[in-house]
């Protein structure tokens, strides 16, 4: 009889296998299949999870879910970061962690709906449980930076440190950091706690060393691609970069609102003012201005007729001494 950790682990490398082709593929395809496949895989996690599914050996408990599926989808935000940067693996973040709230959105909806109409439950989509969910959001949202962070720091040129060496301690490291979150934030105070604890740990180091030697080979043959380059990027790289678009959005949204401000200014100055342009002919004497028909006009009078200026009358202390001296005093 075949053993339930050789299917588990074999069956998370057919996943990983699955997840390292079709990012080998984005160069022909894009990344959107890539971002469809780790949606998808976050989908099943999720159902997986719900279901209940997992496997004892020994009394030591192996989460189908956490196993297989999610390990997959912490390689494949290993390959994105490492080869495409912070800003695509942001893209992934968002999709996996949509989905993870989705998905247990979508079933209570459907058992609801069920219960409404046949005061019954739909057997085959599992109950989603509210702490374990939002377990898995957290810890998924918390594990991808981290991967992120960890993966910079052993690569910083002051350790030297080999490839390999850097592949796998990232690899091991998130694996074991998602099993000590994940499983306090769902199942601390569970009869089924610990036994849970030490055998997800056991799995996941396991699953990291059959997984590494896939994961190191795929690393290779894509860093010796001509378009490709591992970059050495600041150890907050990820985490400074969400800072970087907050404030580029920020600093957008005041641009915009400058810039309306900007042109509503211009539309009411044009809506103000007519501009008069050329020459205009005007008596050296009377100072009257001639019009285009040829008529002789006061000057306020042209004014008025070829602008929106207004006229109110005054006089001037030249003229008020010049025409009432007793005024002027």
């Amino acid at each position: 009889m075949t053993s339930p950790v050789v299917i588990l682990i074999v069956e998370a490398l057919a996943v990983y296998f699955l997840v390292l082709w079709a990012h080998s593929l984005r160069h022909r395809f894009g990344p959107v299949h890539f971002y469809a496949l780790m949606g998808g895989l976050t989908a099943v996690m999720s159902w997986v999870t719900d279901a209940g599914m997992r496997v004892e050996i020994s009394g030591v408990y192996f989460n189908v879910g956490s196993t297989v599926f999610y390990t997959a989808l912490l390689l494949g935000v290993f390959v994105i970061y490492v080869f495409d940067g912070p800003r695509t693996t942001r893209i992934l973040i968002s999709t996996v962690i949509g989905v993870s709230i989705m998905v247990p959105l979508i079933a209570m909806v459907l058992h609801l709906q069920d219960t409404l109409l046949s005061g019954g439950t739909i057997q085959d989509v599992p109950v989603p449980s509210l702490r374990i969910n939002t377990a898995s959001v957290v810890t998924t949202l918390i594990d991808l930076i981290f991967l992120a962070i960890v993966w910079e720091a052993l690569g910083k040129p002051g350790l030297r440190m080999k490839l390999g060496l850097r592949t796998f301690l990232t690899l091991l490291g998130v694996m074991w950091l998602d099993v000590l979150l994940f499983t306090t934030f769902a199942f601390a105070g569970t009869e089924g706690y610990w036994a849970i604890m030490k055998g997800t740990l056991i799995s996941r180091f396991f699953i990291s060393v059959a997984a590494f030697p896939m994961l190191y080979i795929y690393i290779q043959m894509q860093s010796r691609r001509k378009d490709v380059t591992l970059e050495n990027r600041p150890v907050l790289s990820i985490l400074k970069q969400i800072a970087d678009i907050t404030e580029e959005l920020h600093s957008a949204h005041e641009e915009i609102e400058r810039r309306k401000q900007a042109e509503a200014a211009l539309k009411k100055a044009l809506s103000e003012v007519k501009t008069l342009r050329g020459f205009l002919p005007i008596c050296s004497g009377c100072k009257k201005i001639r019009d285009d028909q040829g008529y002789w006009q006061l000057i306020e009078q042209y004014l008025s007729e070829h602008s929106d200026a207004e006229f109110s009358h005054g006089m001037c202390p030249g003229c008020l001494r010049k025409y009432y001296p007793e005024d002027a005093g």
